[in-house]
């Protein structure tokens, strides 16, 4: 099969999409989308030879059961604008290639996030590294913001000033804050685009990485809509389940695992000694207090915890 082109992706070529207040998502380039997947599992058959629905239930099994590599063969390049503290949490996925705007070369703008009031709140009582799900009042949410700002305008005017007394750049450019915007070209292949949305699409991730991941997930639905749809389903809204949880759920369901080679011979060595009249005794919990809890909050949340 020659070059794949999938008319959607095509449509949202070069676009912005905003994210934030001044950032923004292009999908720059692409290779390949859901026929890429399917071709290269069927490296024998020729393009044509099964059905769309017999395509998505291939890319449906591999992706249940973890065939990465076919996923591999879809690569997305996106320009991303995005603040230096959101820039420094999202280099920690280092599959990807990546080419970033420099302050050796060029003289950095003077653009800033700025939190929206209803995303600042206090340090979280029960999560180390985020914040609480109550914003503050408004009063004090303005006076963050004007401190924020005054303190984003004082910086850049340092950074001016080190820039007109001749100072480096390289070197001028440690007076600006992780408000700052920088830009990137960030390249990836499809497995680990899903493995980056799986993280940052997580009710855990810090809110403005989820609303870059959010806006990502639409643009890869453009390109690969069938694989993105499986990666939903069974990735986004599945959770995962521990041996113990496991033998938690059965003992719960009532359904007996299948046995082993090993407890099928130890199975029948034991019948001789069982009377037909005596019952299995009731199974209790292996799981402790706090691991019960984090069960149980899968079942009722459907997140994976």
């Amino acid at each position: 099969m020659a070059h794949c082109i999938v008319p959607e992706a095509e449509a949202i070529l070069d676009k912005e999409f905003k994210v934030l207040d001044r950032g923004f998502v292009r999908l720059v380039d692409y290779l390949g989308g859901d026929q890429r997947i399917v071709q290269a599992a069927r490296v024998s058959y020729g393009e044509g030879t099964k059905s769309y629905r017999e395509d998505a239930a291939l890319i449906d099994y591999l992706l249940r059961h973890e065939h990465t590599s076919p996923f591999e063969q879809v690569v997305l390049t996106f320009h991303v604008k995005l603040p230096i503290f959101v820039a420094r949490q999202w280099i920690r996925h280092r599959t990807a290639r990546v080419n970033e705007i420099s302050g050796r070369y060029s003289v950095m703008r003077d653009e800033f996030f700025m939190p929206a009031p209803e995303a600042l709140a206090p340090q979280s009582d029960d999560n180390k590294q985020g914040r609480s799900a109550i914003p503050f009042d408004a009063d004090t949410a303005s006076r963050i913001q004007k401190i924020l700002s005054e303190g984003s305008r004082v910086s850049y005017e340092h950074y001016k000033e080190l820039i007109d007394l001749g100072l480096a750049r390289e070197i001028s450019r440690i007076a600006l804050p992780l408000s700052l915007y920088t830009e990137w070209y960030w390249q990836i292949d499809l497995h680990n685009l899903f493995r980056f949305l799986m993280l940052r699409l997580d009710m855990h991730a810090q809110r403005e990485i989820r609303e870059y991941a959010r806006v990502m997930l639409e643009i890869t639905r453009a390109v690969a809509p069938a694989a993105t749809t499986s990666f939903e389903r069974h990735t986004l809204q599945g959770v995962r389940f521990s041996g113990p949880e496991m033998e938690e759920l059965r003992r719960r369901l009532a359904v007996d695992a299948e046995p082993t080679a090993t407890q099928d011979s130890l199975a029948v060595a034991s019948t001789s000694s069982v009377s037909p009249k005596e019952t299995k005794p009731a199974v209790l919990s292996h799981l402790s207090k706090k691991e019960l809890e984090r069960f149980e909050e899968k079942l009722r949340t459907g997140r994976q915890l």
